[in-house]
């Protein structure tokens, strides 16, 4: 029996190397909307612990056709680029460092 809960998993898996919500909702086998639920508790957690050296860090996403990373929330998977509306957009990476 596993002991340890969705969201350690995920945070162990982050100061491993960083990773995308698909990337760890594959290695986990969990939907990639969920891990994204996680993942915002998870960036909370590491930046209330105690424990400076860790910290929670995210490479937003970005438009494949204009390069827009101006994203608002960088912890979601947006839709669509706000300046040239393309809906070609690499997924954040997230890692602990």
């Amino acid at each position: 029996m596993e002991t340890e809960t969705t969201r350690q998993r995920i945070a162990e898996t982050l100061r491993e190397g960083a990773a995308s919500a698909s990337d760890l909702g594959a290695s986990l086998s969990l939907p990639t909307p969920v891990v994204y639920e996680h993942l915002d508790h998870v960036a909370r957690s590491v930046a209330e612990s105690d424990d400076d050296s860790d910290e929670f860090l995210v490479a937003p996403p970005e438009c494949h056709d204009c390069g827009f990373d101006g994203f608002d929330d960088p912890i979601n998977e947006p839709s669509r680029c706000p300046e040239c509306k393309s809906e070609r957009i690499a997924e954040p990476q997230f890692v602990i460092r």
